[in-house]
Parts: structure tokens; C-alpha cells; sequence
């Protein structure tokens, strides 16, 4: 797992009812496509036909997991990158792309664990998780003011 997935998960993984007793290790797939791809799957799957940055797609959960021997593998689903949107991103935003590539992980890998940002509370919640994981990997806060010289609402 690459660190920022690594961090996201260490963080928010006690939250995760697919991992609930499992000992085992769990697996998160990571991909980076083209805007095309991620629109199509973003219509496809969530009706939105407009491409995205991040898609995530969990994997096992609740009593499909349940299923699996405690030290087996829980796949908790996949995370879904769109590369030209991420790079326009970075530059309209003023920040290396590395930098806003591994916000997206993070950001992925907390919806892949139960995290959401639907509603006020779930979103501050969200983001306070993400943007002390991306402190930790020494990345500014993405929804505040912040190095790049930007300031977000």
C-alpha cells in the first residue's frame, strides 16, 4: 500500500465493520485512469455522467465479510483515479500534483472504510480525518488556508 493509503487507513480503519475481528491483512486497489474511464464508470455506477478526480468502490462489506476466515484477506474495494482531471486540478489549485494525487488516495481510502461527507457533520469529520493524515505525510491542508497560497471555503 502506498504511504498515504498506508496513513488513511491506520487512521480510520477501527471505524470499518468489514474489518471487524479480522486479523488478516486487508487490500485496496489503486488506479490511475483517464478522464474517459472515470466517466463512464462515474455514470454507469453513480448515474453523474461527468467525469471525476477519485471513484471508490468497495469491496466485501457487512455479512459478506462476515463470511471470510478471520486471518483472510478483506478486500475493501477499489480506488479510482482520473489523471487529467487530478492534474487540472493541481494546477488551477496551485499545488503538486503528488501532493493533491495523494489527498485523493487518502480521501478514497476513508470512503472505502465507511467515511462520507453527504452531510455537514459527516463531511467536518471527514476532512479534520483527512487533513490530519496528509499533515502527517507533510501535505498542507487541502480545505483550508495553506502554503500554496490559496485559501478554500
Amino acid at each position: 500500500m502506498p504511504p498515504a493509503a498506508r496513513a488513511a487507513f491506520a487512521a480510520g480503519a477501527a471505524r470499518c465493520a468489514a474489518l471487524s475481528g479480522a486479523t488478516g491483512p486487508a487490500e485496496i486497489a489503486i488506479t490511475l485512469s483517464d478522464d474517459a474511464e472515470v466517466r463512464d464508470l462515474n455514470r454507469d455506477w453513480r448515474g453523474k455522467d461527468k467525469p471525476t478526480n477519485v471513484l471508490s468502490f468497495p469491496g466485501l462489506e457487512g455479512a459478506m465479510a462476515a463470511l471470510l476466515p478471520p486471518e483472510a484477506p478483506r478486500p475493501l474495494g477499489d480506488i479510482i483515479l482520473a489523471f487529467e482531471t487530478c492534474r487540472v486540478e493541481a494546477e488551477e489549485q496551485g499545488k503538486p500534483l503528488a501532493d493533491h494525487a495523494r489527498h485523493l488516495v487518502v480521501h478514497g481510502v476513508l470512503h472505502l472504510l465507511g467515511y462520507d461527507h453527504e452531510e455537514d457533520a459527516e463531511a467536518e469529520e471527514m476532512e479534520a480525518l483527512e487533513t490530519m493524515v496528509l499533515a502527517g505525510l507533510g501535505i498542507p491542508d487541502p480545505y483550508g488556508a495553506d502554503p500554496y497560497g490559496e485559501t478554500r471555503a
